[in-house]
């Protein structure tokens, strides 16, 4: 039985790095503690960035590139400038009569905005202060799903949300992700994936929407492949050459130029 704090969590840690992830009873079993005990520990770990928590209250190893959860607050002002212009490109491809989807995330918020400008819309989605943003406009109807909040995405999740998105039907859907590798996108909570993919089965059109700084990096759980996307909307075109093999096909929109690439080979 391992009775020291300092020297339980080493442990848990040094079995996360080696064997990738931990359940809870697994951690109770083999450290002798309690699941409360379990759970203050990995509480310590995931605000040092160690480990990233998953569903049913185990963990999984932060290190190989993985990305760790930030809060939307601590985000919102990262990289302001160039999710501005995402923003304002992706409001450019809404129009008139669409019905548009919304996930949770910094840049699908400020989409949001940009879309209070507009008129003869209805914006869906799952994140609460996407849709505060959007109550006072009389102009635009906005469905928010029900389910369980997620206090660091505003995003609400699980049954009650994906029971609402079963119902309806999108036109075009903006995406926030955590993550763009030629595996595809992805995201930190399960919850946002799942309903996200959910989401997306109810699009005609998704389009994912990030930052340059997403690229390359990996975050927990898989959302989608390239391949399902039908656009993508950065700051900049990716340097890596694997990552425009995978793009190949899809419309890539880089909005600091406003021009579409889709690694074609051919010149704009």
């Amino acid at each position: 039985m391992t009775r020291n704090k300092t020297e339980r969590q080493e442990q848990m840690l040094a079995h996360l790095e080696r064997f990738g992830s931990m359940t809870l009873t697994e951690m109770t079993e083999r450290f002798g503690c309690s699941e409360a005990t379990a759970r203050r520990d990995l509480d310590d770990l995931e605000k040092a960035g160690k480990v990233i928590r998953t569903m049913g209250g185990g963990a999984k190893y932060a290190g190989g590139g993985l990305v760790r959860e930030v809060p939307f607050r601590e985000k919102q002002h990262e990289r302001y400038r160039e999710k501005e212009g995402i923003a304002r490109f992706a409001a450019s491809l809404a129009e008139e009569g669409d019905v548009i989807g919304l996930t949770g995330g910094t840049t699908t918020f400020l989409i949001a905005r940009e879309l209070k400008k507009r008129r003869n819309m209805t914006i869906v989605t799952n994140a609460v202060n996407i849709a505060m943003e959007l109550a006072e406009c009389e102009e635009l109807q906005v469905v928010l799903t029900g389910g369980v909040l997620r206090n660091r995405s505003f995003e609400l999740c699980g049954p009650l949300a994906e029971q609402t998105v079963k119902a309806v039907n999108i036109h075009k859907m903006f995406m926030g992700v955590d993550g763009v590798t030629a595996r595809g996108v992805s995201t930190y909570s399960e919850l946002e994936a799942n309903i996200a993919a959910l989401l997306m089965g109810r699009s005609k059109q998704t389009i994912a929407v990030f930052d340059s700084s997403k690229i390359g990096k990996n975050s927990l759980f898989h959302v989608a492949s390239l391949g399902e996307l039908h656009a993508c909307i950065t700051d900049r075109i990716p340097e890596s050459q694997e990552l425009a093999a995978e793009l190949t096909g899809i419309q890539v929109y880089a909005a600091a130029d406003g021009k579409k690439d889709p690694f074609s080979g051919e010149e704009e």
